[in-house]
Order: structure tokens, then C-alpha cells, then sequence
């Protein structure tokens, strides 16, 4: 996605009720976020290894998603608005994250949303398993970040959200 394509969809996110909010910065939340994530990255491989694809898919995204939203609160954003906090994170991280991650964040929520929302709709076993095996990655990856991000990095994230919001 263009960056100033990114920004205008950035810039509707923090117009909307739910949309993108700075809030105080917030280890607590970052690490129950993290909580989320564990538990999420056990519900997908208990329901991978049952067959249970459906919910293991929804597992493997939230897993993910969860991931990103820790993120979001150890810097003090909030959004509840998913495609919105994905963009944030292709805005404010993508120096942090490979394409490929981030193009496999896309592709676990497209599966979750054939899976979950439609009857008739076909996963290969290949992405099935492409899914649920890049989950756990992703997590570490991310969990990477968090960790490794700083006082003076969030301040810059943050200043970097405010020129757009403003």
C-alpha cells in the first residue's frame, strides 16, 4: 500500500468512534495482551491437531492480532478497529517486520474470514498448514519487538502518529 494512500486510511481510522486513540502508554495491557496471544497460539494447535481447521484458523489470526495490539498499548495507542490497528502496524513498525509477515498477517485474516463467515468456501491443506506454522513466528517476532522497544522508540512512534493525526 502507498504511504499517503496508508496515511488517508489512517487519518478515516482515527475519525471513527472505535478508530485510532493516543492513550498513556501501558505495560499492563501490553503484557495481558500477551497473555491473549499464549492462549490463543494453544487454542490453534489443540484445534489444528483435532481438525478442528476453523477454529484453529481463527486461533492462529487472533493469535496475531493480539500480538499487534500489545504492541499498540506498550506504545500507547488504542484502536479496536482490526484493519485499522494492522495498518497502524505496517505504518509505525514495518522497519521492525518483514514484508512476508506482513503479508501473512493479511492472509491469516482473509483465511479467518472465508473459514469463519462463509460455508462454501475452500482452504487448501498447503495454506492451512502455511497458516498455523507461521503463527507461532509471527508471535516471536513481535514479542521481539515489544521487548526490545524503548522509551525514546514509543515517544518517536508516537510523534510520528501525531503529524497525521493532527
Amino acid at each position: 500500500m502507498e504511504s499517503e494512500e496508508l496515511i488517508g486510511k489512517l487519518l478515516w481510522c482515527s475519525r471513527q468512534k472505535k478508530g485510532i486513540k493516543l492513550v498513556g502508554p501501558n505495560e499492563n495491557l501490553c503484557d495481558a495482551y500477551i497473555k491473549k496471544t499464549r492462549d490463543s497460539l494453544r487454542s490453534m494447535k489443540l484445534n489444528a491437531d483435532a481438525n478442528i481447521r476453523e477454529w484453529a484458523v481463527d486461533a492462529a489470526y487472533y493469535s496475531r492480532y493480539q500480538a499487534i495490539y500489545a504492541l499498540l498499548q506498550k506504545c500507547g495507542i488504542e484502536c479496536e478497529i482490526q484493519d485499522c490497528s494492522i495498518m497502524l502496524l505496517r505504518f509505525l513498525f514495518s522497519d521492525k517486520l518483514n514484508e512476508k509477515m506482513l503479508k501473512e498477517m493479511e492472509k491469516a485474516k482473509e483465511q479467518r474470514i472465508n473459514l469463519v463467515y462463509y460455508t462454501n468456501r475452500i482452504l487448501h491443506e498447503e495454506d492451512f498448514r502455511r497458516n498455523i506454522e507461521s503463527a507461532p513466528a509471527f508471535v516471536l517476532a513481535m514479542e521481539k519487538i515489544i521487548s526490545e522497544t524503548t522509551s525514546g522508540e514509543i515517544a518517536e512512534v508516537r510523534k510520528k502518529l501525531m503529524k497525521i493525526l493532527v
